[in-house]
């Protein structure tokens, strides 16, 4: 039996995406946001009050029953941190540009990642968000809509996952999409804390910076960035990832335990933090004689206020008045072309299918 074709408009070609009349939409493309955690908008009062306020307000970052938790934050925190704070931002501000390091450094990487994907596909669009403060994800979500993205890869910028941190951008995300009329499809990057570019970069990193010096250090710290103990107890797999990826950069770096040492900082407030915790340990350190100190801080993608001002500065405080005489902190990947090259291979392998 001879089938007989389908009937078709002879106006409209079989090959045409779109009638003639149709109006212009922008799609066929791929978008790639990139996200880091966020900076205030500027060091005075108002402006850290806001930052603060969005951030601690995040029931993923402080799981404390509400009713405990809002007094505190909004009569007591928001009143006296802000301007400690603040100056503690001044410190580290990019004043150039009159923005904190943080958005310098996070606009960069997505530049030099759009321009490397550029070689891939002229369909892959980058842009970048903070998850507090401004750009925010759901303006540029809004932006790569509007540029015709349809496919959309969320990428937070930390190698190791975190409910307070990975979880929080991705949660952004789908309350914003739940808003949306018409949502473009979503992949959303996994953690990277053993991937091989990302441990070689690592070990590459620290390995220049530290042939830049005139001493060598008895011991290196690898510092990250806490977590309460009670978020490992409910199933957090951070310190593990963390742990991980401490074990796997001693094996490229031929540091053992002893000289290459898992630490967490940034602690806050009275509740137990993961241990242990990195001022305490440089204190004693120094105490116990070492008297040449470096730091690594892989959990950060870019330098920021916890790595520029305290670790580089607060903990070489602690080091040094304590008997220590040599400290340095080992910069973060960065824009680097090690780091850039860990965006770019992570990036690539997420959107295989799409390209």
């Amino acid at each position: 039996m001879t089938s007989t074709p389908a009937a078709t408009s002879p106006s409209v070609p079989l090959n045409d995406a779109r009638p003639a009349d149709h109006p212009a939409v922008a799609s066929g493309k791929l978008g790639v946001l990139i996200v880091a955690l966020g900076t205030p908008d500027g060091t005075d009062y108002w402006s850290m009050r806001r930052y603060l306020k969005q951030f601690l307000s995040d029931r993923r970052v402080i799981e404390t029953p509400r009713l405990l938790w809002w007094p505190l934050l909004n009569l007591v925190i928001l009143t006296t941190r802000p301007g400690r704070k603040g100056r503690d931002y001044a410190k580290v501000w990019n004043h150039e540009r009159d923005e904190g390091p943080l958005r310098t450094i996070t606009r960069s990487q997505a530049e030099k990642l759009g321009a490397r994907l550029a070689a891939v596909s002229d369909r892959v669009v980058v842009d970048w968000a903070m998850r507090y403060g401004n750009p925010s994800i759901a303006d540029r979500l809004d932006a790569l809509q509007a540029a015709g993205c349809d496919r959309i890869l969320i990428f937070p910028l930390y190698p190791q996952y975190a409910a307070a941190t990975t979880a929080t951008v991705n949660d952004a995300v789908f309350e914003h999409l739940a808003r949306l009329r018409w949502q473009p499809a979503v992949r959303t990057v996994p953690s990277y804390y053993d991937d091989p570019a990302y441990i070689g970069a690592l070990a590459r990193s620290m390995r220049a910076s530290l042939a830049g010096l005139d001493w060598e250090p008895e011991v290196v710290l690898a510092s990250f960035h806490g977590i309460p103990q009670s978020y490992f107890a409910k199933g957090d797999p951070y310190y593990c990832q963390c742990a991980k990826t401490v074990r796997l950069l001693q094996a490229a770096t031929g540091l053992d335990g002893k000289r290459l040492r898992m630490t967490f900082q940034s602690r806050f407030g009275p509740e137990e933090w993961l241990q242990p915790y990195t001022d305490k340990t440089v204190e004693a350190l120094a105490k116990a004689g070492v008297k040449r100190l470096a730091v690594i801080t892989p959990g950060f993608s870019s330098d920021c206020l916890e790595t520029l001002d305290e670790i580089a500065r607060e903990n070489a405080e602690i080091f040094r008045h304590a008997g220590g005489e040599m400290f340095h902190l080992v910069p973060c990947l960065n824009d680097s072309e090690p780091g850039m090259d860990v965006l770019e291979a992570v990036t690539r392998r997420e959107l295989a299918g799409w390209i």
